[in-house]
C-alpha cells in the first residue's frame, strides 16, 4: 500500500512559513486561507495553521546529541539530501545538529541534519545511498 503522509502544526506568522518552506525548502505552496496553508513538503501534504506551535524538548539521543522531541522530518536520496544541506547551509541554517554521517560502514549507514523552522519546529533529514537500506539492522 503506498500513500501519502499529511501533517499539520502550528505556525505564528504565515508569511514567515511562506518564506521558509517555500523559498528556503523549495516547497511548492498549495491551498491556502487567511489562517493555513498547505505546502507539498517533498511529495507529502503539510498544513501550517495559525497558533502556538508545539513544545519541544531536548530528549532524544541521536549518537552524543541531544535532539529536540518531539519532530518530524523526510528520509531522501542521498543526492537530493545533499542539494537539500546545501541549501539550508547557503541560507544561513542554524543547525541544531549539522549535516553529517552517521552508522558509516553499518547497516543503516545514514546522513542526518536537524534544524528549526523560524517557530521552533524542529525537522530531522536524513539521506540514504538506498532508500532500501532504511529498515536494515
Amino acid at each position: 500500500m503506498k500513500s501519502l503522509f499529511h501533517f499539520s502544526f502550528n505556525v505564528t506568522d504565515l508569511d514567515e512559513a511562506r518564506r521558509f518552506y517555500g523559498s528556503v525548502l523549495g516547497c511548492p505552496e498549495g491551498r491556502s486561507t487567511d489562517t493555513w496553508v498547505d505546502f507539498d513538503f517533498f511529495s507529502h501534504q503539510i498544513s501550517l495553521h495559525l497558533g502556538p506551535p508545539f513544545k519541544t524538548e531536548l530528549t532524544g539521543r541521536v549518537g552524543e546529541h541531544m535532539v529536540p522531541m518531539p519532530h518530524f522530518g523526510l528520509v531522501l536520496a542521498l543526492p537530493d539530501w545533499q542539494a537539500l544541506a546545501k541549501r539550508l547551509t547557503e541560507a544561513g541554517t542554524d543547525f541544531v545538529m549539522k549535516p553529517q554521517l552517521r552508522f558509516a560502514g553499518q547497516p543503516g549507514e545514514q546522513w542526518t541534519m536537524f534544524f528549526l523552522d523560524p517557530f521552533g519546529n524542529p525537522i530531522e533529514v536524513k539521506g540514504f545511498a538506498s532508500l532500501d537500506t532504511i529498515y536494515q539492522h
